[in-house]
């Protein structure tokens, strides 16, 4: 049999059959050190001579030894930055350069806990996406957001950051910021890679406490901490960053289980894991390594790409691999992740798009009206008695308080590159906006210390005007990472300032408001019984003195609803509307039941709970089919009344109860949500669909079972059972 002649193929050329990828060809070039510089993320900073890198120099970037970026801004560094590795490096491989971008770049939105009080995907896709594009403008291509822990005990800071207590919610933000982030796509010059963090459970810290270990059980991990993250990475979330913390004495950076059996394997994830910052050289302290080397061997084989700022894997894993820890095949396959989100997010290509053109005036005038509109919907009217709000026949206006001309603090924390005089404070806004009102100001006192002695100066402000505004709060730097509080209350002077203006007011029979700026719910009854309306403003971002100006004028009709559980007591702290039933509810004629000696079980304000300037009223539940299979979907409607004298928005919130199950199920678990607007005397009928696939639930053996039997639909304005209207469904095998 003849042998035949193999083609002759020319010098650089290969035909397709035979061609390598461009991940393939650098896989085959580069060095051990230029892989490990693709696994290295390590910060940047300015100096007067330029940019510069933490603990290094901007010759490791030529030399390939570092890889990725954080915490640089601007296209002129960006760039430069990128030169350098695109230009002088010997592989030309594009840095990948990110940032928190966590509720807006140069413009502020509310903090995440404020945008879930919307209940609104469009609007937190829309933030997102306008967050992408001015951060994609500045040159960067990753965030390090959303954040979607959920949190049931605001004594920790970064309740902040996430969806509140619900973890049904939290999936819907997580799905809507992915979707904002990543945009049309990561090619497109206006679109970041979005990273999901922190997996997993990062919320129920021990005691509230920043870092500490987390101890909870399976169900609990998987039917609370885990449903957002599976819904980020189903929305195609680019990046996933584990937290800090341990579970049940397993750092999450070296959780083999949860990072490749979980998140790669049940959930699918093919995109890049970074660990958080030094959390890899965190491992020693943790306890289960003895060195650098065991560290980055124990992450890489978790699944962790990148190392962020601990520089574990350019000095651990040289050592590791000698010791036959680690294998060269597991870092590879790390590199090749790094390398093909670089390809995903059109680096290679065009390393300098992001930031090559300059956003026009016009554009960021948009942005700042979105932030203005956004602030006015998350805040939340806890209380409005006598109709205080919105201000009538009011011409002077006293604005009291520490935080009623503190732009830099109403950014929030982690306010990226928010700079302090972008934002419009309190004071200025309502300046500005409230026509017809003077407005005069006295601060009172600090946001902290103990100092007195202005608060005299201040009170004496209410005989001088017909309304008091009460600016109180916790500073930017109070809420956020490293902020647990053990007793998150007014912190300094502001009781007794609040206290003082109160006794004042009220003896001239003038109306008090109370602003809270938090990041968390605070601990305020006292407050709540003694002021005449209560807005929950969180952190409001770029536009807050504006946004407030229209909710006081009544331009804006107040349509936020809280997404936690505001406490009474510190002692009922976890708190949150999903509790199990008990064997023992409370009763107030039986000493023998589960309840407190001290203060009542309910909470101040419960999940859900939200006022506006109408008189809403919900009423006509209609549920069908009366009876429905897996497959089938169960159609809730109910009609809404604006029985009051201003037009108002109102939110629907639907509940299911599975009140006998082979496992105890929470006495409400959320469902779905839907807002109508309605003018006075108008009444509207909101539709809510609810696949009866949803009402699985994780048997005693923590797999999804769909059990015949009746379930109650709950349908009303908050998670209180006193105010819903109830319905019910049977499921059908």
């Amino acid at each position: 049999m003849p042998v035949r002649a193999a083609p002759t193929i020319m010098p650089g050329y290969l035909p397709r059959k035979y061609a390598m990828s461009r991940i393939d060809e650098l896989m085959c070039k580069m060095t051990l050190p230029e892989k490990l510089g693709q696994l290295t993320m390590t910060a940047a900073g300015y100096a007067v001579t330029g940019p510069i890198i933490a603990g290094d120099s901007t010759e490791a970037i030529k030399t390939g030894a570092i890889g990725n970026l954080l915490n640089l801004i601007g296209p002129g560094p960006i760039h430069e930055m990128q030169r350098l590795a695109v230009e002088e490096s010997r592989l030309g491989i594009p840095l990948l350069i990110g940032l928190d971008i966590i509720h807006g770049h140069r413009t502020l939105f509310p903090i995440p806990l404020g945008e879930a009080a919307l209940f609104d995907r469009d609007a937190w896709t829309l933030t997102a996406r306008a967050s992408a594009v001015e951060a994609a403008a500045d040159g960067l291509a990753l965030t390090f957001a959303p954040m979607l822990d959920v949190s049931r005990d605001p004594r920790w800071g970064r309740t902040a950051e996430g969806p509140g207590e619900d973890p049904w919610l939290g999936a819907q933000i997580a799905a809507a910021k992915v979707r904002g982030f990543q945009g049309g796509g990561l090619a497109c010059a206006d679109s970041l890679a979005a990273c999901a963090k922190h997996f997993c459970a990062y919320g129920p810290v021990t005691a509230g406490r920043e870092y500490a270990a987390v101890d909870i059980s399976e169900r609990t991990l998987r039917e609370i901490h885990l449903p957002a993250f599976a819904a980020a990475v189903k929305a195609g979330v680019a990046t996933v960053m584990p937290a800090f913390t341990d579970l049940n004495g397993i750092p999450m950076t070296a959780h083999t289980a949860l990072l490749r059996d979980t998140l790669r394997g049940e959930f699918g994830f093919d995109g890049v894991l970074i660990s958080d910052y030094n959390a890899i050289g965190e491992l020693i302290r943790h306890g289960v390594a003895a060195d650098l080397a065991e560290a980055a061997a124990l992450a890489l084989k978790a699944g962790i790409d990148i190392d962020m700022m601990a520089d574990a894997y350019r000095k651990g894993l040289p050592v590791a691999l000698e010791r036959g820890l680690v294998t060269m095949e597991q870092i590879d396959t790390a590199v090749r992740r790094v390398l093909a989100l670089k390809e995903r997010l059109d680096l290679f290509d065009d390393p300098y798009r992001r930031g090559s053109q300059p956003e026009d005036q016009e554009t960021v005038g948009r942005r700042r009206l979105l932030a203005r509109s956004i602030a006015a919907r998350a805040a939340v009217l806890l209380k409005n008695d006598r109709d205080t709000l919105p201000l009538a026949k009011v011409r002077r206006l006293a604005l009291i308080g520490p935080l009623a001309d503190a732009p830099a603090e109403m950014r929030g924390p982690w306010w990226a590159a928010g700079v302090p005089e972008g934002q419009v404070s309190v004071l200025a806004g309502l300046s500005r906006e409230l026509e017809g009102i003077e407005v005069l100001h006295a601060p009172g006192s600090a946001i902290v210390g103990d100092d007195c002695g202005h608060i005299a100066a201040a009170v004496e402000l209410c005989d001088h005007v017909d309304a008091i505004v009460l600016c109180l709060g916790e500073g930017a730097n109070m809420s956020g990472e490293a902020a647990s509080r053990a007793c998150p209350e007014l912190p300094g002077p502001q009781r007794t300032l609040a206290e003082a203006v109160l006794d004042r007011a009220h003896g001239m029979g003038k109306r008090v408001t109370a602003i809270l700026f938090s990041g968390r719910p605070l601990i305020v009854p006292w407050l709540a019984e003694r002021a005449d309306a209560l807005l929950a403003a969180w952190f409001l971002g770029s536009e807050t003195g504006p946004a407030l100006a229209d909710i006081l004028a009544g331009r804006v009709s107040p349509s936020g609803r809280t997404p936690v559980t505001w406490p009474r007591a510190l002692g009922q702290v976890p708190i949150f509307f999903g509790q199990r039933p008990s064997g023992r509810p409370a009763d107030p004629k039986d000493h023998f039941t589960s309840k407190y000696l001290d203060v009542p079980n309910e909470p101040l304000y419960p999940f859900g709970h939200g006022l506006g300037y109408g008189r809403l009223v919900q009423s006509n539940l209609r549920v069908a089919p009366d009876s429905v299979t897996e497959s089938g979907t169960i159609e809730v409607k109910v009609d809404v009344t604006n029985e009051g004298a201003h037009s108002a928005v109102e939110t629907v919130f639907l509940f299911t109860r599975d009140k006998l199950a082979s496992v105890a199920r929470p006495l409400l678990e959320l469902r779905g949500f839907a807002k109508v607007e309605l003018r006075p005397g108008e009444t509207g009928t909101v539709r809510l669909s609810l696949p009866a696939a949803e009402l699985r639930f994780l048997g005693a053996d923590l797999a999804p079972v769909f059990e015949p039997g009746e379930v109650e639909i709950l349908v009303g304005p908050c998670a209180d059972r006193s105010r819903l209207l109830v319905g019910s469904v049977r499921l059908l095998a």
